[in-house]
């Protein structure tokens, strides 16, 4: 029996998640890992919750949650929902759909507006949602819908949320850090370092208002003593306060040197390259003879570009080509997107206009050999090189 042929290992990641660690980070791993009821630790993380609260512009200190934000996003959905809650969850793609699957259960309703997977959520379409759902207590948005590569207009959409007095809930693991986010009008916005902020996937970060914070503690089933609780983080910030199990030491030196490299280099410097890196890919992508996923080209996500697949080709067959005849990881679709696209994550330590260039040259190139298609490397790079 012929053994199967081995992958080869990835040279460059461009995957929308997880993405390489800036060195800085991989550096800031290797600290010793100190005792959690260490002084020196407890005033570590103090200062870098303070950190972390001045650099989100938060009106609260961030809650840090010991795991990746999938943890951060069901932990909120018990946390904030509760049995008198009734929910509008906004649908532009697969991740926004999931969520109502956690949010669900702890509502007393659940309704959804949903939009085609390559489109966004617009602000007159939310407007006649809540007029149609007046009742509505919370509503949920998936801020960057990665299996979609779309990003819906945030600032837009919580301006109506805030009008219609409901709490605005916001998962943006994969905007934020990438792109500026204002946290006006947002009463829970959940991310992560593990994106565009460059470090591995450990922890959850979840900014919080005091409305939401108030509508936390007046719900009954609200957990605690559970790794879902959200409450019993409130404090744990404080120097000399309990944590409410091991914090993830190693993973918070990571972010805390994440942060610094962020604020060192600027965040309107960051958001600037990760806006070119997906403006070069997306220019190429189209010259090189290709459509992009999004509807529009506005839509289309500065952290994440997704690709339409050409008719015939399969997916599996494009990502395997492209890493093992190039050495280039990208992602597939999800759900109802998968073999319908492929994406190419510009997040962190991706986000240079090179890796573009990169990205384009081994997708060309892995589809040469799958397909007759009429595509051009040269103008793609060409294309690419023009707009940075």
């Amino acid at each position: 029996m012929t053994p199967p042929t081995p992958i080869k290992p990835a040279q460059f990641t461009l995957t929308t998640g997880p993405v390489n660690c800036y060195p800085e980070v991989l550096s800031a791993l290797g600290r010793p890992v100190l005792y959690d009821y260490d002084p020196v630790f407890q005033e570590f993380y103090e200062k870098l919750s303070l950190k972390l609260q001045r650099i989100m512009g938060a009106p609260q200190v961030p809650v840090i949650l010991q795991g990746e934000p999938v943890l951060g996003l069901e932990a909120v959905a018990a946390s904030l929902v509760g049995p008198q809650d009734h929910v509008l969850n906004l649908v532009s793609g697969v991740y926004g759909a999931a969520y109502g699957f956690w949010l669900s259960p702890h509502a007393a309703t659940m309704t959804e507006l949903r939009v085609e997977y390559d489109r966004v959520i617009t602000p007159d379409l939310l407007r006649e949602a809540l007029a149609a759902h007046p009742e509505a207590t919370i509503v949920a948005m998936c801020h960057h819908d990665t299996p979609s590569g779309t990003i819906n207009p945030l600032a837009e959409l919580a301006a109506v949320v805030q009008a219609h007095g409901a709490l605005f809930l916001v998962d943006s693991v994969s905007a934020y850090g990438g792109v500026g986010v204002d946290l006006e009008g947002i009463d829970v916005l959940v991310t992560g370092p593990n994106k565009c902020l460059g470090c591995p996937p450990a922890l959850s970060i979840l900014a919080i208002s005091a409305r939401a914070w108030d509508h936390m503690k007046a719900n009954p089933r609200a957990p605690r003593g559970s790794i879902l609780s959200v409450l019993d983080w409130e404090d744990a910030w404080k120097a000399g306060q309990p944590f409410p199990f091991t914090p993830s030491v190693a993973e918070l030196n990571g972010l805390d040197a994440a942060l610094d490299r962020y604020m060192a280099e600027g965040p309107e410097a960051v958001w600037a390259r990760h806006a070119q890196t997906a403006a070069a890919m997306r220019a190429g992508v189209q010259a090189m003879g290709l459509r992009l996923w999004a509807a529009e080209e506005a839509f289309a996500s500065p952290t994440a570009t997704a690709i339409r697949l050409p008719e015939g080709v399969d997916e599996t067959a494009l990502r395997s080509a492209m890493q093992n005849d190039f050495g280039v990881v990208i992602s597939s679709g999800r759900a109802e997107t998968f073999n319908r696209l492929v994406r190419v994550g510009h997040m962190g330590p991706t986000a240079y206009p090179m890796y573009a260039v990169i990205a384009l040259t081994a997708l060309h190139g892995a589809l040469s050999r799958l397909t007759d298609l009429p595509l051009s490397l040269g103008a793609a790079i060409e294309a690419a090189m023009a707009a940075q």
